[in-house]
């Protein structure tokens, strides 16, 4: 009984122990599941704000945020910043533009380009009668022009007041003057005006220079597509020396292309540079319906200049002539046709084709022949190789009337230096 008794004792001494353990370990895993209490709080680090930009028109496309999400780089490799587009705020009113310093320096350019050279640029309108058998009608015309001085001087291509009756000219300021014809020149495409307007209301445009052109260089026009005044397009160089067939017998050469976008009503407005200067004219597209296909070409400014002299001089373009009236092309050169009488090639003993007749026999009388093997074959002009027309005629556009050229002809299989002094045109 007794021994009983104290097993049971026992017994409850040992639950006794087992629970007091608990409670210490319970008691243990609150206090390590606070956090820590100081009696000093942490200071916390400071905010970073990102540097300003130095440049004020780079416009980042980054979210600066000392969180931005890292990249997991590849083994052996330092973790790059991945780049995150920046979104538009949502409310779009915030996105305004405060003046032109929140531009692209390409946006300066153009606004530039066009600021300074859009007073330059005119609206060239005309009118000519049209007459058939029973009516008469008017039929209207547009374009435009550059102005050259205060004096009233317009340049415009020569198809945009070819056959004109009636030709005015309007400002960057919406007043319109009746305009004459100072001179044009149908195989450059080159044409003068004058106009009777108050210098104050001239802006002259700036010349510049198309020897030094390259292909991919950035260029601007402002011209009047569709009657649309002083509408500006952009675009840079394609190419340059093309050539394109005239609205005559001849060839447009040396012009420069370009792929911006012209149309109707853009012939004989500039073609500007970077610096809003006049490097050329532009004067024809190419297109299968009469709209813009994005090749376009324009007369480049040395040749403008030197045929805008000889029109305020003359009216025309006096040029000087060899006395050839037609040549036949081949590979080996120019074989000459047909020698104008009395003309300069005549008088330095150049020969064309002859005329042959045989005797005649019997009954049958005889036709004259062609006679090829009578003709000069011209293989240069001042040492220049020619093989096509108009690289003689282009030769002698930079020569004068009395000036002196050599051709090296070949005749009867022999080669022979001939002289030649150029005569007039007139």
């Amino acid at each position: 009984m007794i021994k009983r008794r104290i097993s049971n004792f026992g017994s409850l001494y040992i639950a006794a122990a087992v629970c007091i353990v608990l409670q210490f370990a319970l008691c243990m895993h609150d206090v390590c599941a606070q956090p820590p209490k100081f009696a000093v709080p942490l200071k916390q680090a400071p905010q970073q704000t990102p540097a300003p930009n130095p440049d004020p028109l780079a416009r980042p496309n980054v979210i600066p945020s000392a969180t931005t999400p890292q990249i997991t780089s590849p083994v052996g490799t330092q973790p790059q910043p991945r780049t995150v587009p920046a979104t538009l705020a949502s409310d779009s009113k915030q996105l305004t533009f405060t003046g032109i310093d929140d531009l692209l320096p390409e946006e300066r350019t153009s606004i530039a380009v066009y600021q300074r050279c859009n007073r330059s640029v005119v609206n060239v309108a005309t009118s000519s009668r049209m007459e058939t058998l029973l009516t008469v009608s008017l039929k209207k015309g547009t374009g435009s022009g550059s102005v050259l001085d205060q004096s009233g001087i317009i340049l415009t291509n020569q198809h945009v007041i070819s056959g004109a009756k009636e030709i005015t000219v309007s400002l960057s300021n919406s007043i319109s003057y009746p305009a004459v014809l100072v001179g044009q020149d149908a195989d450059t495409d080159i044409a003068i005006l004058r106009i009777d307007a108050p210098p104050e209301q001239l802006e002259p445009i700036a010349w510049g220079d198309s020897q030094n052109l390259q292909v991919g260089q950035r260029i601007y026009a402002i011209g009047n597509p569709f009657g649309l005044e002083r509408t500006m397009s952009a675009g840079m160089i394609s190419s340059l020396n093309r050539t394109i067939p005239a609205r005559e017998r001849r060839e447009m050469r040396s012009l420069i292309q370009v792929d911006m976008s012209l149309n109707q009503g853009n012939s004989g407005g500039p073609l500007l540079n970077t610096r809003g200067e006049l490097i050329g004219m532009n004067a024809a597209i190419m297109s299968s319906d009469g709209d813009s296909a994005g090749v376009g070409f324009a007369i480049p400014s040395a040749t403008i200049q030197r045929i805008v002299g000889k029109l305020l001089l003359h009216g025309r373009v006096v040029r000087p002539t060899i006395g050839i009236t037609r040549v036949y092309e081949n590979e080996q050169g120019l074989l000459v046709v047909i020698v104008a009488r009395g003309g300069p090639a005549e008088a330095a003993g150049l020969k064309g084709f002859s005329l042959v007749t045989k005797p005649r026999i019997g009954l049958h009388r005889p036709e004259p022949t062609i006679d090829a093997s009578t003709a000069d074959l011209i293989q240069a002009i001042d040492g220049q190789p020619v093989r096509k027309a108009d690289q003689l005629l282009e030769i002698l556009e930079n020569k004068s009337p009395g000036d002196t050229v050599v051709l090296d002809i070949t005749r009867a299989g022999k080669t022979l230096r001939v002289p030649i002094k150029l005569g007039t045109s007139e």
